[in-house]
């Protein structure tokens, strides 16, 4: 067995990667935050760091938050996960009330509120899981093989979708109907039915882009944004994030250079800050990031599979496909792979609502984790080990510098003796 075949072997090491993961790419995300947003903050603020300053908050919050979440006993979640479509449904209805939703860049998907904006879709991301997860593991527990759990979970989130789409909000109904896919696939629904859903999915799509004339025009220009009929418009901030992509070679211009940046791209802190990493660290940069996306994301699936408990198993897997999907969505449009849909790139990209709703999901991972005999124990010997190396470790770093002053200060006094016997002799 080789190295890192041992070391993954383990399940704490899991736990471990999960987060120093998720640590390091909010702590990257603020560092591109204030770099990607800086100009723009200066313009619209009058300060350079506000925004940035907001995300700070927002992270500062979300860890206290999933170390909570941890420590929540199944009970509790199961109470919350039997209203998590009810939630849902109101948080996202809200948003067609007058005067309450806050439509920006054409997408209703926004509260207003005195301090700060609220992106409720983001909450229902995970509240639709915990719902969708609580009814699977209900079925899977009673033992009922046969029961279809395509009608059972679908016209929830079928429901949810409409309130996203009423919002005009693709994107995030894209990244939706993956995580029912995913959760579907999980459960292990005959892949013929999962093949027809797609298909219908597919075809529910493309009905969406051709009714809609801005929706058609990002579609077309993924083939060449740099088109001089689509260049100055569609293909605007699909071509510019390729030049900064492109710019940036393999260490990039250097942190805070990115020329895209300066209005070129009108979201480099969201939808585009992938671009900008890119322009600014380069190759070496985005693989960084893209790397620990899948550390991340490969975490969260092995510590699924080892759940016992099977609404832990599905709340796992249907985390894990969320940020999987959003990944790819987000690089896709950077690079013009994808058609833009505006999702952020997760733990990185500017979003408060975005941040706490995928440290809400973290806390209940971190929590299966803890419920891992296997797990507890490891970390408690860390612990243990940890609390009794560090009285050692204070003693030293005491008494090691005290020995060298003493050592210092014996060749002091040998040396006077020996020039006093020099001159005696003399």
């Amino acid at each position: 067995m080789t190295t890192s075949s041992k070391f993954l072997s383990k399940p704490v090491n899991n736990f471990y990667i999960l987060a120093v993961s998720s640590i390091s790419l909010s702590v990257i995300g603020l560092v591109m935050v204030f770099s990607a947003s800086s100009i723009h903050s200066l313009d619209t603020k009058g300060n350079a760091v506000a925004i940035v300053l907001r995300q700070f908050i927002f992270f500062a919050l979300s860890i206290p938050l999933a170390i909570y979440l941890s420590q929540r006993s199944l009970a509790q979640w199961r109470i919350l996960a039997r209203f998590g479509l009810l939630i849902s449904v109101l948080i996202l209805a809200i948003l067609q009330i007058p005067g309450v939703g806050k439509t920006v860049n054409g997408n209703t998907n926004w509260i207003a509120l005195p301090f700060v904006d609220v992106q409720p879709s983001e909450i229902a991301k995970f509240l639709l899981i915990l719902w969708a997860s609580y009814l699977l593991a209900n079925q899977e527990r009673a033992g009922k093989t046969r029961v279809n759990v395509f009608a059972m979970i679908t016209p929830g989130f079928m429901v949810v979708l409409a309130l996203i789409m009423v919002g005009h909000d693709l994107g995030t109904a894209c990244v939706m109907a993956a995580i029912l896919g995913g959760l579907l696939f999980v459960s292990g629904v005959e892949l013929r039915l999962l093949g027809s859903m797609v298909a219908v999915g597919a075809v529910i799509l493309a009905g969406l882009i051709a009714t809609a004339g801005y929706r058609a025009a990002r579609f077309l220009v993924v083939f060449d944004p740099f088109a001089a009929d689509q260049y100055k418009n569609a293909g605007w901030q699909p071509a510019h994030s390729l030049l900064g992509l492109a710019s940036g070679g393999i260490f990039g211009v250097g942190l805070g250079g990115s020329r895209q940046k300066w209005g070129n791209l009108a979201e480099a802190h969201t939808d585009f800050i992938f671009a900008v990493i890119g322009e600014e660290l380069g190759l070496l940069g985005t693989l960084v990031v893209l790397a620990l996306l899948a550390a991340l994301i490969f975490s969260i699936f092995k510590i699924s599979l080892r759940c016992k408990d099977p609404m832990s198993r599905y709340v796992g897997s249907g985390i894990g496909c969320w940020i999987a999907v959003q990944t790819v969505l987000n690089v896709g449009s950077a690079t013009s792979v994808l058609p833009v849909v505006g999702v952020t790139l997760p733990f990185v990209s500017y979003g408060g609502s975005a941040l706490i709703s995928l440290y809400l999901g973290l806390g209940y991972v971190f929590g299966s984790a803890l419920r891992d005999p296997e797990v507890k124990n490891e970390l408690h010997k860390a612990i243990e080990r940890r609390r009794l190396r560090t009285p050692r470790k204070l003693f030293l770093q005491v008494v090691e510098p005290l020995a060298i002053l003493s050592q210092l200060w014996q060749l002091r006094e040998h040396g006077a003796r020996t020039i006093r016997r020099i001159r005696f002799n003399s």
